[in-house]
């Protein structure tokens, strides 16, 4: 059996559950990406789109034969939206990269005009996907499918944008994805979801505390020189 077959059939029995190491490695490689985004690091969205390659075969359960035939069409769709917007974030933070000796991006604010499209576009999207998952037969509640689906597309592109909220768009997905996952019998992932809403709460404080640097140094840098 080649690699490629094993990593496809292999899977590990936790009492009368059966969990997919496809499921348990794509969301190892989701951990370090999330590792690698809260240090800033570039290589955190390559490492990130392996884990949504692999996650893509899991939540396509009824296409992909596996012991779990239940589909959940946002979750399966939005490894597909990871992996476009990663590939915008490498650039961004590639480009950002080069003029930095250490971090990838420059954690900053939003702003009060993108914290209301933010807002309004995961409510709108919200609203315009669960039709559209319900007709494609996804798992119900389908509002949660779509609602994760859209909270990881606006998260993902704050983060290659350097907004610090984006961190707390993931907690908002965390808090649906949880009881959707358990509900559809992704416990790996449920189990990740739990540890990750705990962390994405420390990377919007890390990531605070790393954006309140320069205007402490700007403000020691001012006091300085007028007691010149």
């Amino acid at each position: 059996m080649n690699p490629i077959e094993w990593l496809f059939d292999a899977q590990l029995q936790i009492g009368t559950q059966t969990i997919l190491w496809r499921e348990i490695i794509g969301n190892t490689f989701g951990i370090l990406s999330a590792v690698g985004g809260m240090r800033r690091k570039v290589w955190a969205w390559p490492v990130g789109i392996i884990g949504n390659v692999l996650l893509f075969t899991v939540f396509l359960g009824a296409v992909f034969g596996t012991p779990n035939p239940v589909n959940l069409l946002g979750q399966a769709g939005r490894q597909v939206m990871f992996i476009v917007v990663s590939v915008f974030g490498w650039i961004q933070w590639s480009q950002h990269r080069r003029g930095v000796a250490q971090a990838a991006v420059a954690p900053h604010w939003a702003g009060n005009r993108a914290r209301i499209l933010l807002g309004l576009g995961l409510i709108a999207g919200t609203l315009i996907l669960t039709p559209v998952f319900r007709a494609l037969g996804s798992f119900e509640p389908v509002w949660a499918d779509a609602w994760i689906f859209t909270g990881s597309l606006l998260a993902t592109y704050g983060m290659a944008k350097g907004w610090t909220e984006f961190w707390l768009i993931w907690v908002a997905v965390d808090i649906v994805g949880v009881p959707l996952l358990l509900s559809a019998g992704y416990y790996a992932s449920a189990v990740l979801y739990i540890f990750y809403g705990a962390f994405t709460l420390a990377g919007f404080f890390i990531w605070m505390r790393v954006q309140r640097r320069p205007a402490a140094a700007s403000h020691a840098a001012d006091l300085a020189a007028t007691r010149r």
